[in-house]
């Protein structure tokens, strides 16, 4: 007798498997370093212990960038230009820059005036958008050694 299967079953893990083979090519330091080279030291509410907080949420909106530059470099892969499979991800790249944005603000000391905020701002977009390039390039590189 054969176990029935349902095939969003089966499409988690196909995605779950391929997330991991692209996250092998990130390390903690590397998402260290693209904090500190984005956000600097910014004086954060609570101090120390609160600013580890805050570059484990970093590190999670980088994450999340990486994996779907990773996922969707399979239409730059199959023939469509960078502009038009970043138009294919705008909502959620909008999403994860206003999260970002919105946590810095809510727990540092910004606020002092809407010029900073701005260019705040500019720094999260930067953030989000250097991951989710890093995360096609690599995998449209996985993709041209045929290792999706």
């Amino acid at each position: 007798m054969s176990v029935i299967t349902s095939f969003n079953s089966k499409r988690r893990e196909k995605q779950i498997q391929h997330e991991r083979k692209l996250l092998r090519e990130v390390s903690i330091k590397m998402l260290q370093e693209s904090v500190r080279k984005h956000f600097g030291q910014i004086k954060i509410q609570g101090g120390v212990f609160m600013q580890q907080g805050f570059d484990e949420a970093c590190f999670d909106v980088a994450v999340e960038a990486y994996l779907l530059g990773g996922k969707l470099s399979k239409f730059g892969y199959s023939g469509e230009t960078l502009e038009e499979v970043q138009k294919r991800c705008n909502p959620e790249m909008k999403h994860y820059i206003d999260t970002l944005y919105n946590f810095w603000l809510y727990w540092s000391e910004l606020g002092v005036s809407n010029t900073v905020d701005e260019s705040f701002y500019y720094s999260c977009e930067h953030f989000v958008e250097t991951w989710w390039s890093e995360g096609y390039q690599n995998g449209i590189k996985r993709h041209k050694l045929r290792m999706h």
